[in-house]
């Protein structure tokens, strides 16, 4: 088996028929499997998985998370590449073939990721590769300073990015990773499972350049991404406490104490801030 696409769902049955049907394409010339693990959906998003033929599911009775669950495909997955695809994704036919081709090419690369569109064929800047967060520009985040500062973030976020070149980054975003199996096995996990959701990409692009590998951004295919569709129903409140949930997390584990103390004390004032922008 050449390919694995592992997909990580949670009422998600307005998108993943379009997504399962779209990998189905992308994947004319080589061998694959799509591996679905779904947390807990109470839509008809079970169902819909059980009607591809090509697809193997793995039905959780709650939400574990999106680290977790990606974790539980990877256990089953036979594929000597692995591409963790988001439920609210689209690829071209072939493309997936395209991407494959280009990792057994590339021997130097960990991690590979493509342009990302709007369903008009745009690059979106909001799901383009990001440098590693530093405590400063996360800080920023927390205090909503980009909100009048918007500039404070043009670093992070990489403002400057060209979307039509081939190029090493820190880190891409998970909806749309191909990876090499054989470094899942070298880590023991394809994401740290401390994390439920948010950062877990980042931090598995910056295990995979500790291990000597590149993360490398291609756009010589495009997938449409709908960008966050598949948490568009969960409340903000709840988002900000678990993305500064994981914020926490990653810098306990990649940075001193001394500065990842600076988010433990940012993130309550971020959480209260939230909850009076969304009272306004």
């Amino acid at each position: 088996m050449q390919l694995s696409v592992i997909t990580v769902t949670w009422n998600a049955g307005e998108k993943i028929r379009e997504q399962m049907q779209s990998v189905r394409e992308g994947c004319e010339k080589i061998s694959f499997e799509q591996i679905v693990v779904d947390n807990g959906s109470k839509d008809n998003t079970v169902e819909i998985v059980r009607s591809f033929s090509h697809a193997k599911l793995i039905a959780n009775t709650e939400n574990t998370g999106f680290a977790a669950a990606n974790n539980q495909g990877v256990k089953i997955a036979s594929g000597d590449f692995l591409l963790f695809l988001n439920p609210d994704m689209l690829a071209a036919p072939g493309s997936l073939d395209k991407m494959v081709g280009w990792l057994v090419k590339h021997p130097d690369a960990g991690i590979v990721s493509c342009k990302l569109t709007d369903a008009e064929g745009n690059f979106n800047p909001e799901a383009s590769p990001r440098r590693f967060p530093t405590v400063w520009d996360q800080a920023a985040l927390l205090l909503k300073l980009s909100h009048v500062l918007p500039f404070v973030l043009n670093k992070y976020l990489m403002k400057n990015f060209e979307p039509n070149k081939e190029q090493e980054v820190d880190s891409v975003r998970g909806a749309f990773m191909l990876v090499r199996k054989e470094i899942m096995e070298q880590l023991g996990w394809a994401f740290d499972p401390r994390y439920f959701i948010w950062f877990e990409d980042v931090d598995l692009c910056r295990e995979i350049k500790r291990l000597g590998y590149k993360v490398i951004y291609t756009p010589i295919i495009s997938c449409v991404d709908y960008v966050g569709q598949s948490f568009i129903k969960q409340e903000t409140l709840w988002k900000q406490k678990n993305f500064t949930a994981s914020m926490l997390t990653y810098f306990k584990k990649w940075e001193p104490w001394y500065k990842w103390g600076i988010i433990w004390i940012l993130r309550p004032v971020g959480i209260a801030l939230t909850w009076f922008l969304t009272k306004l």
